[in-house]
């Protein structure tokens, strides 16, 4: 038995992590705080019928948005839980990670482009009600957007809980001659419904902080969540007071949520890795397998169809003027700076944290967590309950008194993406880090490597991977980010997001097209690359 140092290094590097999302974090609450307390009366007028109003729609559509996505996916988990083998399987689930992959802007215009007012479902839709179809703007286009996004990751989280379910009581239940309703009832059923509440909880998590899709699909102020209400005081009617009402509401109900997840037990970050089906001994009947065919079907065309219409819609955009153009290649390469930035600065701070919780754990044997381990090992899902349009709005308000506000634009788009990719990162180096430590901490402690000659000699050819994986997700995140973009950008600062709403916003639907296109395929390489330097990690 060997100690370890408390005041290792790693534990250091930990600290200065933490710090830099406390300051990002408290900083941001800092100005909200100094704005409510500059004008107190403002802020305590501002919760008004309206406020109410928006809150109650935020609430409600991120109700009815988990129900959609998450009743189905039940089914359609259900259904392909019961099929492990069949052709075209793989690709489904591979079809269904991709929505986690796709910016939130791209998938509303592909939503558009099949159900808008000139979308390519516009004359069926005006057949079927019998007038002039008026588009999906509203409370209707946040639904399907919502369930897009939500219904393929519900079903990889409970197809994932079904493949869990040990193969013994499989194989009981074929050798008991079990039926589907008593299958359904002894085991299926209670696999589903310990899953279904942390499922359920983390699908109402991503749509009541949804900023992007109410944005583009809302329509206007009958149909704003909070966040949009926040983007909306600050940019278009500069009502700081009324910022920090909504900013307050915003961040009790996520702490709200937040709290009753972790009870729950739910994967904060939404991933899910499915490994090969377990072998099943019941057989569906043909007429189960009729209608398990049908649900996988239905699902597969509701979540490919937007994509199938991004894709048509770009390729009728003139590309090559698009790639052409100045204002789309300053875009472009400070889109593809922030993300390098963000990225980098991402999986530093994931690594930080992990090597700082492990040398903390390691250092207390087997006594109680000390608040330092605590906040290393919790320290990247602080984001969670202080969402990145929140934290901007804060340094809005705080560096408008400084004059500063559009100039720090790149700072605060590449420190804010970093920590809102964190809790992704931290998933990919953790485990490899933990994993590495367990086999080398020993051997590194007698002969005396620390520091950067262990990171150097014992750490990185480990850790390349890993690195690498949270590298390209956190990059992907922040290629395809409009949060923070849209409260900091201006003419002089545009990302490909911020260029696409504004190709939006001017009625140029052709190069909005063209552009979603684009930035899609950039985010869905870079995802794709993760997970394959994730796979090649773990095989």
């Amino acid at each position: 038995m060997h100690s370890f140092r408390r005041n290792d290094s790693r534990v250091t590097l930990g600290v200065l992590a933490l710090a830099f999302v406390a300051t990002l974090i408290g900083g941001a609450l800092v100005g909200l705080l100094a704005a409510g307390a500059g004008d107190l009366s403002g802020a305590v007028s501002a919760f008004d019928p309206y406020l109410l109003r928006v809150a109650r729609f935020t609430l409600w559509q991120a109700a009815l948005s988990t129900l959609l996505s998450v009743l189905p996916a039940l089914f359609v988990a259900r259904a392909l839980s019961r099929h492990p083998r069949f052709f075209g399987r793989t690709l489904i689930l591979q079809l269904f990670a991709v929505p986690l992959a796709l910016p939130a802007l791209v998938a509303a215009l592909g939503v558009l482009a099949l159900y808008g007012r000139a979308g390519y479902f516009a004359g069926i839709l005006s057949s079927a009600t019998g007038s002039d179809w008026p588009g999906i703007y509203g409370l209707s286009g946040i639904l399907v957007a919502h369930v897009f996004f939500n219904l393929p990751l519900a079903t990889r989280l409970f197809l994932e809980a079904l493949q869990a379910v040990p193969t013994d009581q499989w194989r009981l239940a074929s050798q008991l001659g079990m039926g589907p309703a008593a299958t359904f009832r002894l085991i299926e059923g209670p696999a589903l419904r310990q899953a279904l509440p942390g499922i359920a909880g983390l699908v109402f998590m991503l749509c009541i902080t949804s900023f992007t899709i109410v944005l583009t699909l809302g329509g206007g102020p009958a149909a704003s969540t909070l966040e949009v209400a926040i983007y909306q005081a600050l940019r278009f009617d500069f009502d700081p007071a009324r910022a920090v009402a909504l900013t307050a509401l915003q961040i009790a109900l996520t702490a709200v949520v937040v709290t009753l997840l972790a009870r729950l037990g739910a994967d904060m970050t939404g991933e899910s890795s499915l490994s090969v089906a377990p072998r099943r001994y019941t057989t569906p009947s043909v007429a189960g397998t009729a209608f398990d065919a049908a649900l996988i079907v239905a699902a597969l065309a509701f979540v490919a169809g937007p994509m199938l219409a991004t894709v048509a819609a770009g390729l009728q955009a003139d590309l090559a003027r698009l790639v052409g153009e100045a204002s789309v290649q300053k875009a472009a390469l400070t889109s593809i700076l922030l993300a390098f930035v963000s990225a980098v600065l991402a999986a530093v701070l994931s690594l930080a944290l992990a090597m700082a919780r492990r040398a903390l754990a390691l250092a207390r044997r087997n006594g109680p967590r000390s608040m330092l381990e605590f906040f290393t090992d919790t320290g990247a899902g602080f984001v969670l309950v202080v969402p990145p349009i929140v934290i901007g709005a804060g340094w809005f308000l705080a560096l408008r008194h400084l004059g500063t506000v559009f100039g720090a634009a790149p700072v605060m788009v590449a420190a804010v993406n970093a920590v809102m990719a964190m809790p992704f990162a931290i998933r990919a180096v953790r485990p490899a880090y933990d994993a590495a430590s367990e086999r080398h901490e020993r051997l590194a402690a007698q002969l005396g490597i620390a520091g950067w000659n262990r990171f150097r000699l014992i750490d990185w050819p480990v850790l390349r991977r890993p690195l690498a994986t949270a590298f390209a997700f956190a990059m992907a995140l922040s290629l395809g980010d409009l949060g923070v973009i849209a409260l900091f950008g201006s003419d002089s600062m545009q990302t490909l997001p911020y260029l696409l709403l504004a190709r939006m916003g001017s009625y140029r639907t052709a190069d909005a097209a063209g552009l979603a296109l684009i930035l899609g395929l950039v985010c869905l390489l870079l995802v794709f690359a993760a997970d394959r330097l994730g796979k090649e990690r773990t095989a």
